[in-house]
């Protein structure tokens, strides 16, 4: 086994405390549950969680090492990551706030939705370097390749953050539904979600290299 007992522990227990803290990728869970209703959020929280395994693989490779080195890579990857959650606050704020769908659309806008939290994850370079500087502190040389190890700690945060992420995207959906049945509450709902984008978005485009 590449890691130990005592690693799987003391790495899990840490990954959960780090992953249910308050970030950007929980208030974007919060906001679309409560927007768009449970499936939403929790199909949105798992694309977020799935995200992750990009970042391993960089972590793995040792590209986001260059990421970190490179200011000119870090704020290409700033830039895209920032406007794509402009863009999606943007989507959110223009939206009529109706839920009702064909069965059909709901289905693909699930698609979309899990590609979207995807995504969103995936090009944000804050997540980037947080794998680069958390996965290597629990690795243990003498249990052998650094890398087979740095692969599980990642599939294991993945798992974990997909678990925490969806049960965040349930409970925030059914608050949710309680409250798009008063009227008009959907719009402004997908305005909440809206701003949480777009603050988030911002946050990221003017965030610091360093």
């Amino acid at each position: 086994m590449p890691i130990s007992v005592d690693q799987f522990w003391a790495f899990l227990l840490t990954a959960v405390a780090v992953t249910a803290s308050p970030g950007p990728d929980n208030l974007m869970v919060l906001g679309m549950g409560m927007s768009k209703g449970r499936r939403y959020g929790m199909v949105f929280g798992l694309g977020c969680a799935l995200g992750c395994l990009s970042h391993t693989v960089l972590a793995v490779l040792g590209v986001s090492a260059l990421v970190m080195a490179s200011p000119t890579a870090f704020t290409v990857l700033k830039i895209a990551g920032g406007m794509y959650l402009v863009w999606l606050g943007i989507q959110a704020l223009r939206s009529n706030g109706q839920a009702q769908a064909l069965r059909t659309e709901v289905q693909l806008s699930m698609r979309k939705l899990f590609l979207k939290g995807l995504v969103a994850n995936a090009i944000n370079p804050k997540v980037v370097m947080f794998f680069l500087a958390f996965l290597p502190q629990f690795v243990q040389p003498q249990q052998g390749s650094v890398s087979a190890q740095m692969a599980v700690l990642g599939v294991i945060f993945t798992v974990q953050a997909a678990v925490l992420f969806v049960t965040l995207g349930f409970f925030a959906g059914s608050v949710g539904q309680w409250l798009t049945r008063r009227p008009r509450a959907g719009v402004w709902l997908d305005r909440l979600a809206g701003g949480i984008f777009v603050g988030l978005g911002l946050r990221l485009l003017f965030a610091k290299a360093n």
